[in-house]
């Protein structure tokens, strides 16, 4: 009986190490990450994921939590086992998806570093959006590679309610996350 005892508060004092929550946040963000445009492609049709920007969500809630190696497990991890899980993203969206969103999850780590998360995740929304053209640019006009049919003007126009979503929502989720397991002064 003693010994399950001492068991549990190993386990408990192990999980509640700030490296043990790190890891189980980067998990739970990245399932979230799958999941969560499955939903809005159920509730909202095949363009959903254009318009609301599930996968974006968790990648930015882990910059804003856990930093830069986190968010880029996550939005690697998000990309990847969803195309594996369910075809989505597209094989011909996939590069091009994971390249925006490791350049989100770097941008909104760094900026998060010397700036409130409202101010480092507009600028963020911004300069990616920069950055992402010029991947773009450099993918076709550089490299001769064919895009996904889309372009950076477009994404941005069907992407404003998952925008508006990502600015009213992700801060506050961040903030309530970090709090919830006792890392808001981090």
């Amino acid at each position: 009986m003693l010994e399950s005892v001492k068991k549990t508060n190993r386990l408990e004092e192990t999980l509640a190490t700030t490296k043990a929550k790190y890891i189980i946040g980067t998990i739970l963000l990245s399932c979230i990450g799958i999941a969560l445009p499955r939903v809005f492609h159920v509730l909202g049709g095949s363009n959903a994921g254009a318009v609301f920007l599930p996968m974006h969500i968790a990648v930015l809630i882990a910059a804003l939590i856990f930093g830069v190696r986190s968010s880029i497990v996550v939005a690697g991890s998000s990309i990847v086992f969803s195309y594996l899980l369910t075809g989505m993203p597209t094989i011909e969206r996939l590069p091009y998806m994971l390249i925006e969103l490791i350049i989100y999850a770097i941008l909104l780590s760094v900026l998060n570093r010397k700036f409130n998360s409202y101010v480092s995740l507009i600028s963020t929304i911004i300069l990616g959006r920069i950055l992402y053209a010029c991947v773009l640019f450099v993918a076709i006009n550089g490299l001769g590679l064919h895009t996904y049919g889309i372009s950076v003007m477009q994404s941005i126009i069907t992407g404003l309610p998952g925008i508006a979503i990502q600015l009213i929502c992700v801060p506050f989720i961040a903030k309530l996350i970090k709090k919830a397991i006792g890392l808001e002064n981090e």
